[in-house]
């Protein structure tokens, strides 16, 4: 007897601690450019010891405000990054195959800005390498999410005579991006979604929150989501995308951080701002009609 109530006491001891044992965190990889690491602003080296990067470059950038908005929604997402400045999906298939091994349960694919170099706007190599990249994460966690990020429209591709989207509005870039992705969508089942990035942009615009053509200048109370070169992002552009990506791949509402978001405090940013731009990721995830269409007063930078 004394044996047997032996048995059920170590039996016992032992599912309790397997109860109390902590989960493991959620693995995030974050694949990109310098549209990831945050390159022209001061989220690129916000942060680095909150991430792996994995290029071992010191860099925060997005995936590092990702860690923190997760930190402080008390959520454990274990988050890496592998960068490559000025480069597609194409070159980290060819080149960053054993950086990107691992059993991750999301990742966030980011191509070249303009999808293919040689051919702005064409989506033929974007959609091969999306598909490319997705089946290898795939095959190494099957229950893997894999989002692809909706880029920014560049003031520099469509302002300036020459550039490619010359003539035509801001969102004509925006837009072309998004079909992209819609088309990787359905030609990939492997892929899980996308993070439209591009279109909180083009909501903050719309709105009045941020100004649409740095070009004649930034109209006072309205933010410049670019930076100086009108091709990368400010740290609003960054923060902004990041509460995108953040929202998708943990489904929680950016509104949820609230006006005195750590991220956003260290950066600088208003608290007016800061809740501005987190209600505008939230439109964008959640594709609804904007929520008035007129710059809240006092704005500002």
């Amino acid at each position: 007897m004394m044996v047997r109530a032996l048995r059920f006491l170590i039996a016992g001891i032992a599912a309790v601690t397997i109860a109390a044992a902590p989960a493991a965190a959620a693995r995030m990889l974050f694949v990109g450019n310098s549209f990831t690491f945050g390159a022209g602003s001061a989220v690129r080296f916000f942060h680095p010891e909150l991430v792996h990067d994995l290029n071992r470059e010191g860099q925060g950038g997005v995936p590092a405000l990702f860690k923190m908005f997760a930190q402080q929604t008390g959520l454990d997402w274990d988050v890496s990054l592998e960068t490559a400045g000025g480069q597609g999906l194409a070159f980290h298939l060819a080149n960053r195959k054993a950086e990107l091994t691992g059993a991750w349960d999301a990742v966030l694919l980011q191509d070249y800005s303009t999808l293919d170099r040689a051919k702005p706007g064409d989506a033929s190599v974007h959609i091969r390498d999306a598909g490319r990249l997705a089946t290898l994460f795939k095959v190494a966690n099957p229950a893997a999410k894999i989002y692809l990020e909706t880029t920014w429209p560049r003031a520099d591709q469509t302002y300036p005579a020459g550039s490619h989207w010359h003539g035509k509005p801001i969102r004509a870039m925006a837009e072309d991006l998004a079909r992209a992705n819609a088309l990787a969508l359905l030609a990939n089942r492997e892929l899980n979604g996308t993070a439209p990035v591009g279109e909180a942009w083009l909501r903050a615009m719309d709105q009045g929150v941020a100004d649409s053509n740095p070009y004649d200048g930034v109209a006072f109370g309205k933010i410049d989501l670019w930076t100086w070169d009108n091709y990368h992002a400010s740290a609003y552009g960054y923060y902004l995308a990041a509460l995108v990506i953040f929202g998708r791949v943990t489904g929680t509402d950016p509104r949820a951080l609230g006006e005195h978001e750590r991220a956003a405090e260290e950066l600088g940013f208003s608290g007016l701002i800061t809740v501005t731009l987190q209600r505008i990721a939230a439109e964008a995830l959640n594709g609804k009609p904007d929520a008035g269409r007129t710059r809240p007063a006092s704005a500002g930078h």
